[in-house]
């Protein structure tokens, strides 16, 4: 491999040689510790046959590495300064470069594509901050998702994807994520990493997607959490019976899951909310069905 580009003295030169410098509207942000990018490298990729997609290689400090553990490295572009600076820095034919914004590819069309029998596709990035929840429930609900997903995002964000019953950082989005996935933290980094430094520490975090029987309507399900955390000072009763807009309805649906009325969302476990949704789904159709039509 080449020098490491994730230097201070390489990004220097880079922004120099080429006139490139980070664009506040991509969120960008340039990581100059080569040992960060090579653990997330380390964390992410299990063997040189796997798939890797990243989105936002900026200028290939992480990607540099992942063409270094895998043989074909798919990275997704919006800036179309970088693609050629990323083919002339990292010189690697692993590489392939999609100048294409990811959150409108299609991305079931893209993995079927290039997926070989049996091969694992792993989905690595330094996510900008402004777009991680959109990028990640893209891939949640993929039918053709990665095996694994290891990011780097805002710390107070990984905090929330790691939260657990009674946490003060557990909500909707925690439940979701468990529903689909096992969640771990790889590390901890810093915002004296990057250049420009941005204003908040960051935090590596890996999903595994599980094998899991779905309920049925997934969307519907993944609504009735949203809703059961509309107003987390208020009961499980309340929320519930705001989104049914029906009080028995409510009340009927506690009462059949073994739930107390004056219980909060945020005391739930993943198996609560399927608990409460399975036993009373003719009840939430009913009344969904009723009061949107």
């Amino acid at each position: 491999m080449n020098e490491a580009i994730a230097t201070i003295k390489n990004t220097r030169r880079i922004q120099a040689q080429y006139d490139v410098h980070a664009k506040k509207a991509f969120g960008q942000n340039f990581i100059i510790e080569p040992k960060v990018v090579e653990k997330i490298a380390d964390a992410a990729i299990a063997s040189p046959n796997d798939l890797v997609i990243e989105v936002g290689p900026g200028i290939g400090a992480l990607t540099q590495f992942l063409c270094e553990k895998s043989e074909h490295v798919v990275a997704f572009e919006i800036d179309e300064r970088l693609p050629d600076i990323l083919r002339a820095e990292i010189g690697s034919d692993h590489l392939e470069i999609l100048l294409q914004d990811f959150l409108e590819a299609d991305i079931d069309a893209e993995i079927r594509a290039r997926r070989k029998p049996g091969q694992r596709v792993d989905f690595v990035s330094n996510l900008p901050y402004y777009i991680t929840t959109p990028i990640l429930f893209k891939l949640f609900e993929a039918r053709e998702h990665p095996d694994t997903i290891t990011v780097m995002l805002q710390k107070e964000v990984g905090e929330r994807f790691l939260a657990r019953h009674s946490d003060k950082a557990y909500n909707a989005l925690s439940v979701i994520t468990a529903y689909r996935c096992r969640v771990k933290k790889v590390m901890d980094v810093s915002r004296h990493v990057f250049m420009p430094k941005p204003n908040v520490d960051s935090m590596v975090i890996q999903f595994t997607f599980v094998d899991r029987e779905p309920v049925a309507d997934e969307d519907l399900f993944f609504e009735m959490v949203k809703a059961c955390f509309a107003q987390r000072r208020k009961t499980l009763y309340n929320n519930l019976q705001a989104w049914l807009a029906d009080k028995e309805a409510a009340k009927s649906m506690l009462e059949k899951s073994g739930l107390e009325p004056s219980v909060r969302a945020q005391e739930l476990e993943l198996e609560d909310f399927i608990r409460l949704y399975e036993e009373n789904y003719e009840t939430i159709r009913a009344c969904k069905g009723k009061h949107c039509a």
